[in-house]
């Protein structure tokens, strides 16, 4: 009696994770935007003489968007596609779902 075979999987390229360094530029280049707009809101929030509810969300987003940057930096892996079941090729040995019959 044959055991039962596995199923194949198919991997296409479409189908693969983008590399590590791909992976790690691209953080690190939204890393640096959110940074960049933190020390825009840190300078305004000091310099530009504006009515205290505009001051206060520049102070707030100099606060807050360093924890949102750190987050977002350490996310790993996210825009990775999720995985696809495939049928088995037609050229595969396999017995059709309805035609399973145990051997003896």
């Amino acid at each position: 009696m044959r055991g039962w075979r596995r199923k194949k999987d198919v991997h296409r390229v479409t189908d693969a994770r983008p590399s590590l360094s791909a992976d790690i530029n691209r953080r690190e280049k939204i890393y640096l935007i959110q940074m960049g707009i933190r020390t825009i809101c840190l300078i305004l929030a000091v310099v530009v003489p504006v009515p205290w509810p505009y001051r206060l969300l520049f102070i707030a987003g100099a606060i807050f968007l360093p924890y949102i940057a750190v987050i977002g930096a350490n996310e790993r892996g996210r825009d990775a596609p999720p995985p696809t079941f495939s049928t088995p090729a037609p050229d595969q040995d396999e017995i059709p779902h309805h035609r399973r019959e145990i051997g003896s």
